[in-house]
């Protein structure tokens, strides 16, 4: 009676899928088949897809609950699917990243024949498969990373005292549980980075006595809001680990709605629009506003040029222009992801840091350091137009930070390279001399109105 059951539930499945699915069909991602991805495309594509990581310990993969059974659910929102199988590390944690890789390069290169918008393709995963998708989110290089997440009740950290055990030995290796360094560089609540971190649904429950959503789930969110991604959090008060998305489960219903109305709000960029990569110090990245991801000048710049443009903040504090300085910006994966993002525009405001003592030492290599930074990015497929800015005025000296050598030598260099290489400079030092009511306490950083000033003069320029 219960195989009936069984195969009765398997012909509902499947009928709701054909349903929804123009098109299903299986690569291979290896040469003997050992990992396969399973592709669901809908009849009505939005653009966006979906890769799913099923769970199981990295010793196993709960491939129906938690992979196959999801494609009528996505499809039907026109979101198109993909079951990744991936091969078990069995210690070597570099065989399942390599899977995963694999299929988001797939999906990504096969984006206009299968309706697909390539800055729309986002990771699910469960459990273990959870680890997968938050590391394949968090350690990937900028082509292979996913531009959202889906977590249910992920592992997160590589502490045994924290997590899964046998997730932690299985990906790791027991002699890997033994490297502090590797334990720390896999727990990717340690791994998120401002901005460049993709946004993330976390769904759980708060009687998962298997993986604890503490230290774990709820871990890697805490990272997230810190950092000022943008990050939801769900838990359910009960329902253990693996509810996947068994009708059973108490609150599938509202988990179902919590998820499709976190997609519905989650905007995506247009295929065809402009890339705008902004490329900066603390100023850029938003330092002192609070979710600066949302509220720094870079976002309202983004809210100024419209959906025609794909606004992208590649801030990073304290950084300098000069490679001698205390902290290069050309040594950042900020700085390998701009130009990963292969951008249309590129808007360079770097200078601020490098007016300390300390790093105006250095001073005669600042031409230098621009023009390698310029020339790295005309060098890119996409041959950006690239926009020079002035340094906003130092109100105040703090952190040693010199107004007269911003004025009086950084932005002569930075006039000069933009006549040498015949790029457009936007005078922020000089427009924004009247604005010291819209700076924080420091004299340094633009409070959320000062970011908007920002944004102002840059999409005045722009435009």
């Amino acid at each position: 009676m219960k195989r009936i059951a069984s195969l009765f539930l398997a012909c509902v499945v499947m009928l709701a899928v054909s349903a929804q699915t123009a098109r299903q069909f299986t690569l291979n991602l290896t040469p003997d088949g050992s990992a396969t991805l399973a592709a669901y495309l809908p009849q009505s594509p939005t653009g966006r897809a979906v890769l799913g990581c099923p769970g199981g310990g990295y010793s196993t993969l709960s491939l129906q609950n938690e992979g196959h059974q999801w494609a009528a659910f996505f499809n039907k929102q026109g979101i198109a699917y993909f079951v990744l199988t991936y091969r078990m590390p069995k210690g070597d944690r570099n065989i399942p990243l390599s899977d995963a890789y694999t299929a988001m390069t797939t999906v990504r290169d096969s984006a206009a024949v299968w309706g697909i918008n390539p800055y729309d393709v986002g990771i699910m995963g469960f459990s273990a498969g959870g680890h997968l998708a938050s590391t394949v989110s968090t350690h990937a290089d900028w082509a292979v990373r996913p531009n959202f997440s889906i977590l249910f009740y992920p592992v997160i950290s590589m502490n045994e005292r924290d997590t899964h055990k046998g997730s932690c030995q299985n990906f790791l290796g027991k002699e890997g549980q033994n490297d502090k360094n590797l334990v720390r560089e896999f727990s990717n609540q340690n791994a998120v980075r401002r901005h460049l971190t993709p946004p993330a649904i976390i769904l759980t429950t708060n009687d998962d006595r298997v993986v604890n959503p503490v230290t774990n789930g709820i871990a890697y969110y805490s990272a997230m809001r810190r950092a000022g991604n943008d990050c939801a959090l769900f838990v359910y008060p009960t329902g253990g680990h693996g509810f996947g998305i068994n009708p059973k489960f108490k609150y599938h219903e509202q988990m179902l709605g919590d998820l499709t109305n976190w997609l519905q709000e989650l905007k995506a960029p247009r295929k065809e629009a402009l890339r705008v990569a902004c490329i900066g110090n603390s100023i850029t990245d938003g330092h002192g506003i609070d979710m600066a991801e949302q509220h720094g000048y870079p976002a309202q710049l983004q809210r100024l040029l419209g959906n025609g443009y794909h606004v992208k903040n590649f801030g990073v504090s304290a950084r300098t222009m000069l490679n001698k300085g205390d902290h290069p910006y050309m040594n950042e994966l900020a700085w390998r992801d701009a130009q990963g993002f292969c951008p249309d525009i590129a808007i360079i405001k770097l200078g601020t840091n490098d007016s300390k003592p300390e790093n105006w030492q250095y001073g005669n290599e600042f031409e230098k350091d621009l023009l390698q930074m310029v020339a790295t990015l005309k060098a890119l497929p996409s041959k950006p137009k690239i926009y020079l800015c002035t340094p906003i005025p130092a109100f105040k000296p703090s952190w040693n930070i010199s107004d007269s050598v911003i004025t009086g030598n950084i932005i002569p260099i930075i006039a000069k390279v933009a006549k040498k290489e015949k790029l457009t400079v936007i005078d922020l030092h000089s427009q924004f001399k009247d604005d010291g009511q819209t700076m924080q306490r420091d004299g340094i950083h633009p409070t959320e109105k000062g970011a908007g000033r920002m944004a102002e003069i840059i999409a005045g320029s722009l435009k």
